[in-house]
């Protein structure tokens, strides 16, 4: 090996047992946020039913935040476990300090949005005013009070980067199990909180992220960590930035595809009915259920990849890949069995409404037929970011969203009605399946060749 010697965890650890070692305190942590996404959605549901809606309306809007974020956080953490597999941990610290900066640039730029564009903002996919103002009211908060969910994901990934996921997990916990205790207490005005209905959903996120945020900062400055934080002598540095984006951009361009998507699903269902939309609504957070751990199980993943990439390791990186790409099978496999079986009670715990119903099992019951395949497909994804490649990423999600996916539900909205339009999901996942496994097989030939060759 060119790197030398030195012992890592990351390098020498058995590989399954140190996959799963990393990944559940991130498989529990976002099991837990999607807890919590779901309750929030029951609360506002007891609202109205349009309340619902005007939630599903600001989801797109809240994707591009997490967008920003989990770009920048994806490319940091493969950026600093890179420089940590080749020995170069001044680097890492100093592109951990980097991005705490560009969090807290990126939450000032959203509060402008959030105090000046609310009602334009939801305006964009809806005309109905009772919708406008219930989701102007709602994402104008959590606009203002972006930089607190900006720092806590970003500096999660900073200890990522180094195989830390214990403490990330602790961070999400403290915020989504706040958020769940404090959404009911300031929708509702139980005890001495004020009842401020949709708006207190908007606040209990905020103040949630504040906690978790305050938590994770501290961790990071502690200079108990691999990477220790500290902003004496800060300087800017572009090429650090650079390196980031690399990676990040992309990964952050997928995101904002899955808003521009999900924006667009809600334009094709607004011209059907409000129910529509929050059944699409109700769809995508119990979706979150079965790809959250997906998820967490990359944050275990990609450390493992990108430091034995770093480190010339090739054996033990298509090791991890076979383990990661089983598993990833597994989850999904496993919510596609749930969502045929139980849809229709899966839909009762946000509404009993006959149309409700009805429109939401339809739903859920034909776009699973993709899990069982998207489950691979995130960490095929994973695996191209891991290793400093974000384009084939970025690629595959465009033709998936954009080129296939909306197109499609146009279309069959037109041509066979509201039922049809969920076909165009795994359609769309099954196409951009196949494209992913021969790129993925195409881009990984040429780097294990070279990592061989460099032994």
């Amino acid at each position: 090996m060119t790197n030398g010697t030195r012992d890592n965890r990351l390098g020498t650890e058995p590989v399954v047992p140190l996959l799963f070692k990393l990944a559940l305190p991130s498989i529990l942590s976002m099991f837990i946020q999607s807890l919590y996404n779901v309750v929030d959605s029951i609360f506002v549901a007891r609202l109205s039913e349009k309340a619902l809606a005007a939630l599903s309306l600001a989801f797109p809007i809240q994707m591009v935040l997490i967008a920003v974020a989990v770009g920048t956080g994806v490319g940091t953490s493969s950026l600093i476990s890179r420089l940590l597999g080749a020995g170069k941990e001044s680097r890492a610290r100093h592109a951990a300090t980097h991005v705490l900066v560009l969090a807290l640039v990126y939450g000032i730029i959203a509060a402008a949005a959030g105090i000046f564009f609310p009602a334009q903002l939801i305006g964009v996919f809806t005309d109905d005013p009772v919708l406008i103002d219930y989701g102007a009211r709602y994402i104008g908060i959590i606009l203002m009070g972006s930089t607190a969910m900006f720092v806590p994901m970003i500096a999660n990934n900073i200890l990522r980067g180094e195989g830390n996921t214990f403490i990330p997990m602790i961070t999400m916990l403290i915020g989504s199990v706040l958020n769940i205790i404090l959404d009911p207490l300031l929708i509702f005005g139980y005890g001495f909180f004020p009842e401020l209905g949709i708006e207190g959903a908007a606040v209990a996120t905020v103040f949630s992220r504040i906690v978790s945020g305050i938590f994770i900062v501290i961790m990071l400055f502690s200079g108990k960590n691999q990477v220790r934080v500290s902003f004496k002598g800060f300087r800017p540095d572009l090429s650090i930035v650079e390196q980031i984006y690399q990676v990040g951009f992309p990964a952050m361009v997928m995101q904002i595809l899955a808003s521009v998507m999900v924006g667009g699903i809600n334009i094709i269902l607004a011209g059907y009915s409000a129910t529509a939309i929050a059944a699409m609504g109700i769809y995508f957070r119990l979706q979150s259920f079965v790809f959250m751990p997906v998820f967490g199980l990359n944050q275990g993943y990609m450390p493992i990849i990108g430091y034995n990439f770093g480190y010339n390791n090739a054996s033990r990186m298509k090791q991890t890949m076979k383990a990661g790409f089983l598993v990833g099978f597994a989850f999904t496999a496993a919510g596609f069995l749930i969502f045929q079986l139980f849809a229709p009670g899966l839909i009762r715990m946000f509404g009993s409404g006959r149309e409700l119903l009805e429109i939401g099992t339809r739903a859920l019951r034909t776009i699973s037929l993709a899990f069982p395949v998207i489950g691979p497909s995130i960490v095929g994804a994973t695996t191209f970011q891991a290793v400093g490649k974000g384009f084939p990423s970025l690629m595959l999600s465009f033709l998936r969203q954009i080129i296939i996916l909306l197109p499609l539900a146009y279309i069959f909205g037109r041509t066979g009605g509201l039922n049809m339009i969920w076909y165009a999901f795994p359609i769309a996942e099954a196409i951009a399946a196949v494209f992913m496994v021969l790129w993925l097989k195409s881009t990984l030939k040429g780097v294990f060749n070279i990592m061989e060759g460099d032994v």
